[in-house]
């Protein structure tokens, strides 16, 4: 049996909010025990300076540095809020930051200097863990159905887990790795955030207040879902900034948020048909857990219970972070990291790079 280790993951997700840094003991399987996590916000500036960079545009090597410090800076945080050394972590499992990601041109970037960051940290890093699936025609996302299959050991299927962060995705567990199947259906609040961000200079719509007080735009709604992304099949993936929203220009701040977040739900609800079987249970995670309109419209209108995850104990906030911590100790195992049915690849693979503390 392989010996559990304490690993460290990191995430700054598509909504740009900032980085989530959590500890886990694994041994990349069965075993998981979640240990304490923190969450650092960027500051406006450099929140604005990673925009800037999305699509693969702006000063690359600087902001790339810059991130790697606040990630060190993070790790330095948890290490102390968890009352450990830093000889007590074996791992970072480092996603960096996501600019550009078009899988269907074989590319995916995500910024983050993973040999900067094992020397700023001194402990041994995995990074880049999407490049090796999208190298072998896979998507390259989501990475983390492979952890939601270790959390939900014991809970009832069939289960959907559905992460709702600036995209969202979906993954279906049946019990068994196989019959894995996840993707992504669509925006989650990259879209209304960006909205209400530009509209009234809110960084979100705390509980969908302002999509709750708007109309949805039938006409808009329907020119949102023209796009080419919804008719295909899955395993299937997102940029975040895939989706052409210029007819949402002409409305008012409120309708533009109610049409932009029921785009967010119609995308879900649809992706229903592309699941094996109906999913008896939702769990959701991501900040659109805490959208309390969104959450009711879902529930609403998949006619099952949708739940945050927080109701099986697991942590809503440190879940992504969570998840890279153990993919980092499954890659330095070479076990797989992707699936057929979740990114594409037409066997299990594994990945990640690895770079060992100076």
């Amino acid at each position: 049996m392989t010996k559990p280790l304490l690993a460290l993951g990191l995430m700054s997700g598509t909504s740009l909010d900032g980085i989530d840094a959590a500890l886990v003991r694994t041994d990349g399987g069965s075993i998981v025990e979640p240990g304490a996590h923190v969450s650092i916000s960027y500051k406006d500036d450099f929140r604005e300076l990673l925009r800037s960079m999305l699509g693969g545009h702006g000063p690359v090597e600087e902001t790339e540095r810059k991130l790697t410090e606040l990630h060190a800076d993070a790790v330095r945080s948890l290490i102390a809020e968890a009352g450990i050394q830093r000889s007590d972590v074996d791992l970072i499992g480092f996603h960096g930051h996501t600019v550009l990601h078009d899988p269907a041109q074989s590319r995916t970037w995500q910024i983050g200097d993973g040999a900067l960051l094992a020397k700023e940290t001194g402990i041994d890093v995995v990074c880049d863990f999407r490049s090796n699936d999208v190298e072998q025609g896979g998507q390259g996302a989501p990475l983390v159905p492979i952890y939601h299959l270790a959390l939900a050991a014991g809970l009832k299927t069939p289960l959907a887990v559905l992460n709702i962060g600036g995209v969202a995705n979906v993954t279906y567990l049946d019990d068994e790795e196989k019959s894995l199947v996840a993707f992504d259906t669509g925006p989650g609040g990259a879209l209304v955030d960006d909205w209400v961000n530009r509209k009234l200079g809110k960084p979100y719509d705390d509980g969908g207040i302002i999509a709750a007080a708007g109309a949805i735009s039938e006409t808009v709604l329907m020119q949102l879902f023209g796009s080419a992304y919804f008719d295909r099949s899955p395993p299937k993936s997102l940029d975040r900034d895939e989706f052409d929203t210029r007819a949402v220009q002409r409305l008012s701040s409120e309708d533009g948020a109610a049409t932009l977040t029921a785009f967010t739900l119609k995308s879900i609800v649809r992706a229903v048909d592309h699941l094996p079987m109906r999913p008896e249970r939702w769990l959701v995670t991501g900040g659109g857990r805490n959208n309390t309109f969104l959450m009711a419209q879902l529930r609403r209108d998949l006619s099952v219970p949708v739940d945050p995850v927080e109701s099986v104990g697991w942590q809503g906030d440190a879940l992504e972070a969570q998840a890279f911590a153990y993919l980092a100790v499954r890659s330095r195992q070479g076990l797989p990291l992707t699936f057929p049915g979740t990114t594409g690849v037409s066997e299990p693979l594994s990945g990640g790079v690895y770079y060992s503390k100076p």
